[in-house]
């Protein structure tokens, strides 16, 4: 049970970090770092995106 809130929780942290970057490129300008900020928020986010789905798609044992 606590893996699967675990996974949604990362799930929802991933969409937040995703929306984070996306909205913060539009509003301010990165400057030198902007690479290295799309570069770190997209990978956070794809990382507990994959973890989050990995944690609630486990089998249930019967």
């Amino acid at each position: 049970m606590w893996e699967e809130k675990l996974g949604n929780y990362l799930i929802d942290i991933s969409k937040y970090i995703f929306t984070g970057v996306v909205i913060a490129s539009l509003f301010k300008d990165m400057g030198d770092n902007k690479w290295l900020i799309y570069g770190l928020g997209f990978t956070s986010a794809l990382l507990a995106l994959i973890l989050g789905l990995i944690l609630t798609n486990k089998k249930k044992e019967q």
